[in-house]
């Protein structure tokens, strides 16, 4: 039998698959979609068996036999192996880094270069014998002293080069301890009079015969050490194994199970309209304005399909949104949901990942990468907040899980829910075509009103005076929710204490000597920081340029609106959630379980806090800057704007009490932002696809930019140069070529980056065109450190 095996190298010539042949004693076992052990070259490489076959065109003489198996089930089924194959197409990568991105990092491989003995270890040089000690091997890293001698040796043959590949994470096991069921066999047992553990411990066990408990628990309730419960396992008390479990996410325990609620009657419509597709592969867009109770047609659409005996995959895009939504399923669905996002350690998800290949949940909720759930009979698939960015992979793969999603619906013929309060203008084009079946909730749920939303002229508060980050209406506004004990959420797209320190005499910036981009000042550290590298240091007491002391700080960010707030309203309980106060596990959960308690009286955050929040005591919201992501430059900017502010609009006022909103800016009078004040959707969408039409955007054409890095500025350029000269010469006349020029950021951790832009409405040489360019790219310029990355429909173009 002949293994076809994509193996774990990414580099050109080799993203195809190998024969390998199975050894007679591994054929049994080995399927489509384990991870083997190959040789391959002089080493051991990791790789993923795609196909088995009874032939192979190679002489089976010169075909190298697979090593080992690393599994004893395969990690993929045969649809993730197929869209493998797909995502290597659509994404234009390496088929090996799509089939890793569907494993769980736990599962991932490390590599381990060793020097192991090929004979005994008298044959090699005794000085080597204390670096082996009682193992035939010695890893590499330890080694390092003596590779003189182990050199000599690999010459003989004496000591062989190996890579030893393992996996990252084991499967947990806890220790359980079997008390027998005989009291006459316990009674029988001696114990020495001063042995007062043994008794204390042979006390419980007369007490509870038969109980099999966990030894961390016994030790807990019977007050006793390990060494006592072993000496009585000895005596014939107790039996003791090691039992395979789960980790725990700590998540929503103690859940109280709900039903479902009553449909109004625009959420019945959109109901039955899905139901009646359950069984083919249509891809809905459920437009529903802020509060309309999308969640709650997931909810029960989720339930048709479980009664059906299938399963269904929901994605949120945030992980501050997953216990929130993860509670609201668990309510519902109980232990039928497993968890997947990036709050969870690798062992946790591993174990969340067994589970849903065991058949052992039935749904799956979690951020992008619980699209590769391993489900084998997917009825349903959801995404939430479909216009979100973070569904796109930032590295290779770069792939978008709507793509995904809407291909998996297809292979398993069911639908796929993308919702949305704002959708993405590509996914509204296609619904307004017909290619989705729009689905439309204009009001909400409960039929309460939308938040009053006011925008407040911030070039007017500096006329009358006001140099605060806090409009008159807003401050007032805060103080007076204060006083009814009604909670505000205070919405800043950018962390930190200020956006950048300078120096008043003579100007200088204090820059990121890695990239050409300002230094954040944390007030909390008092540090500077690079928010693109990670570079830090302590800030100056004078300035390095011409020593003045007057160091000032620019900008806002949320430490300082933390530290404005404590002035302006000192009695205030604030809770600050950004990047910097969520970085440990679990973060997130804690600060909206405190809020959600009312532990605090305001919620201070970046744009983790815009979506998705249901709380009923918020009635205010206050955009403290609507600019922060309008005047990028980058197509996006306006249709990312209008998002935002209408996602954060809609946290307020989702219960009884009424909600009002304060949106702060220096541009009110901007489209994106009138627009947003009463959520006029079709009006937004109709303006910014006239701009979309005029600049030659999507969704009227397909976009792709092609990135290039090099620690050298003229070495950059000229490979960007080269690239866009090979393609204006290999493409159609109708393709709009733009650049090469300097990304946004020229400079990021010392490489210099250049881009260009290719606009297309049809393109059929494209995919080729775009492999050969990697080829040119892995087979020459690589070599001279220029990196090189093609994003096929970017979210953003900066």
């Amino acid at each position: 039998m002949i293994a076809e095996i994509i193996v774990d190298v990414a580099a050109h010539p080799i993203d195809r698959p190998f024969d390998y042949l199975i050894p007679e004693k591994l054929e049994a076992l080995a399927e489509p979609g384990m991870r083997v052990k190959v040789p391959f070259g002089n080493r051991k490489v990791l790789g993923f068996i795609t196909n088995i076959k009874e032939k192979s065109d190679f002489d089976p003489g010169r075909m190298k036999p697979i090593h080992e198996l690393m599994d004893v089930v395969p990690v993929l089924n045969t649809e993730l192996l197929k869209m493998a194959a797909w995502m290597k197409e659509q994404t234009v990568c390496f088929e090996i880094d799509a089939l890793q991105v569907m494993v769980p990092a736990a599962l991932r491989a490390k590599y381990e270069k060793r020097f192991v003995l090929a004979s005994g270890l008298e044959a090699v040089d005794s000085r080597l014998h204390p670096y082996f000690g009682n193992k035939p091997f010695i890893r590499s890293q330890d080694a390092e002293d003596v590779f003189g001698l182990i050199k000599k040796e690999l010459d003989k043959g004496t000591i062989i080069a190996d890579t030893n590949i393992q996996q990252q994470t084991a499967v947990k096991k806890v220790r359980m301890i079997h008390i027998t069921d005989s009291v006459e066999k316990l009674e029988s047992i001696d114990i020495r009079g001063n042995a007062k553990q043994q008794l204390k411990l042979m006390d419980f066990m007369k007490e509870n015969p038969g109980l099999s408990i966990e030894s961390s628990e016994l030790q807990k309730i019977a007050g006793v050490t390990l060494p006592t419960i072993y000496s009585l396992a000895e005596k014939g008390a107790a039996d003791l194994s090691n039992v395979e479990t789960y980790r725990d996410p700590k998540m929503l325990t103690e859940i109280e199970k709900k039903d479902n609620l009553v449909l109004t009657e625009a959420q019945q419509k959109a109901f039955d309209a899905i139901d009646k597709s359950l069984n083919s592969p249509r891809t809905f867009l459920l437009h529903g304005i802020t509060g309309s109770g999308k969640t709650e047609i997931y909810l029960q659409t989720i339930d048709q399909v479980l009664k059906e005996g299938k399963e269904a995959i929901m994605l949120v895009p945030e992980i501050s949104l997953t216990p929130q939504m993860t509670l609201r399923f668990k309510e519902r669905f109980g232990d039928m949901v497993a968890v997947l996002h990036s709050g969870l350690s690798a062992g946790e998800k591993y174990d969340e990942w067994r589970k849903i290949q065991r058949g052992e949940v039935k749904v799956a909720v979690g951020a992008r990468s619980a699209i590769f759930a391993p489900f084998e009979n997917l009825g349903l698939i959801i995404l939430d907040e479909e216009h979100e960015s973070s569904y796109k992979q930032d590295d290779s793969p770069r792939y978008h899980a709507r793509d995904l999603a809407i291909w998996r619906g297809e292979y398993h013929s069911c639908p796929v829910i993308l919702g949305s309060a704002t959708p993405s203008l590509e996914s509204y084009a296609r619904a307004q075509k017909g290619v989705y079946e729009l689905l439309v909730l204009e009001k909400r749920a409960r039929n309460q009103p939308l938040p009053a939303v006011h925008i407040v002229d911030m070039r007017e508060e500096l006329r009358t005076g006001n140099r605060s980050m806090f409009s008159v209406q807003l401050a007032d506004a805060i103080r007076d929710r204060l006083a009814k004990k009604e909670q505000t959420v205070l919405f800043l797209n950018k962390r930190g204490y200020s956006s950048f320190v300078l120096c008043r005499d003579c100007g200088t910036v204090m820059q990121c000597p890695n990239c050409d981009i300002s230094l954040t000042y944390h007030r909390s550290s008092e540090m500077m920081k690079c928010h693109y590298c990670g570079y830090d240091e302590r800030v100056p007491h004078t300035c390095p340029e011409c020593e003045s002391e007057h160091i000032r700080f620019f900008g806002t960010g949320t430490q300082k609106v933390e530290e404005e707030l404590a002035k302006l309203v000192p009695e205030a309980r604030v809770l600050r959630m950004d990047v910097d106060t969520t970085r440990n596990k679990g973060a997130h959960e804690k600060i909206l379980n405190s809020f959600g308690e009312g532990k605090a009286d305001i919620l201070l955050g970046t744009q983790m806090i815009a979506k998705g929040l249901d709380f009923p005591n918020i009635t205010l919201v206050g955009v403290l800057s609507a600019d922060t992501t309008l005047h990028l430059p980058d197509f996006r900017a306006a249709e990312k704007t209008y998002q935002l502010l209408t996602q954060v609009s809609g946290r307020a006022g989702r219960d009884v009490l009424p909600g009002t909103v304060f949106v702060q800016s220096y541009t009110p009078e901007h489209y994106a932002i009138t627009l947003a004040k009463d959520q006029l959707y079709e009006p937004f969408y109709d303006q910014e696809m006239a701009m979309r039409r005029a600049s030659g955007y999507p969704p009227y054409y397909y976009v792709v930019n092609i990135q290039f890095t090099h620690e050298d500025l003229m070495t950059v350029a000229e490979y960007a140069g080269q690239t866009v000269e090979y393609l204006r010469e290999q493409l159609s006349d109708q393709t709009v070529i733009i650049g090469p020029s300097a990304s946004l950021i020229a400079r990021v951790n010392n490489r210099y980056r250049y881009q260009c832009l290719i606009k297309y409405k049809k393109e059929p040489k494209l995919t080729e065109v775009m492999q050969q360019l990697i080829k040119i790219y892995r087979s020459d310029w690589l070599k001279k450190g220029a990196t090189l990355a093609i994003d096929m429909n970017p979210t953003s173009v900066m």
